[in-house]
């Protein structure tokens, strides 16, 4: 854009002196802005009253890993309009939990973040939202789409015990405990630029069936299924099983995997603009 050399003359009650417009002015006014990346809340007691909270962990990683800014979504259900909201961000966290997928929604009254998630997931990725899923993300996810949980992988004969010892301190806890095998030519492997990971694991469910309209990305050696995309899908749409969040700038792959979601989802805000 070219501007004019000509002066031009800017009137409020009174005439102010003649001002000149500059290519400063105009990269200012035209700069992008970080997205906004909405992150469903768990509803959680908490003495005798009720709050709508998301572990720092995950904001922690959204607002440095992903370079955007983090933005609650209280799990209200269906009190929540959803077009407004898919409008509003330009992107969707959804984080790991203590609590699980009620497996009602997978064919057991539902807790509010199930009513928020599950209406919540389809329309965002059909709307081109990027979407990042994370442990109880990616099973909400895969239930969303039709998928069903098994809820006590360490019951079945062959299993790894994805489970982890909570008597032991965090950083045992989410210490690396198992491989996981990318996918060729997956949307892993290219974030990853190889064939295999090392990560934690913390969970007790797993993906039984596969969602429609998903694509496995990775496996873990006992062959359950620890990663998948949305297939199709017009943005970045990932799940991952495992917790890449926790002390994700440690991680070569967790940071990139979080860069390249705060990419795609810069670039949403900025084609919005």
């Amino acid at each position: 854009m070219r501007f004019s050399d000509e002066a031009c003359r800017v009137w409020c009650n009174s005439r102010v002196p003649e001002v000149r417009s500059s290519i400063r002015t105009f990269n200012i006014l035209n700069m992008s802005r970080l997205p906004l990346i909405g992150i469903p809340a768990d509803r959680r007691l908490y003495g005798k009253h009720y709050f709508h909270m998301v572990g720092e962990k995950y904001i922690e990683a959204v607002a440095q890993g992903a370079n955007a800014v983090p933005v609650l979504v209280p799990a209200l259900g269906s009190e929540i309009d959803l077009p407004s909201l898919l409008d509003a961000c330009d992107g969707l966290l959804l984080t790991g939990s203590a609590s699980n997928v009620e497996p009602q929604h997978y064919g057991g009254p539902a807790p509010n973040r199930d009513a928020t998630t599950l209406p919540l997931i389809p329309r965002a990725v059909a709307a081109g939202l990027p979407v990042l899923a994370i442990c109880r993300g990616f099973q909400e996810m895969n239930v969303a789409y039709g998928g069903t949980l098994n809820p006590r992988l360490h019951e079945v004969p062959g299993n790894l015990d994805h489970r982890d010892d909570e008597s032991l301190p965090l950083e045992a806890q989410y210490a690396p405990a198992h491989e996981v095998l990318l996918e060729p030519g997956g949307e892993l492997q290219k974030i990853a630029g190889r064939s295999r990971l090392k990560v934690n694991s913390l969970h007790s469910q797993g993906v039984q069936t596969l969602g429609a309209d998903l694509a496995v990305e990775a496996r873990a050696p006992d062959g359950v299924i620890e990663a998948f995309r949305v297939a199709g899908s017009p943005a970045f749409a990932l799940a991952l099983q495992w917790h890449p969040e926790w002390q994700f700038a440690q991680d070569s792959f967790s940071s990139a995997l979080f860069a390249a979601f705060g990419a795609a989802s810069r670039q949403r805000a900025n084609a919005a603009r």
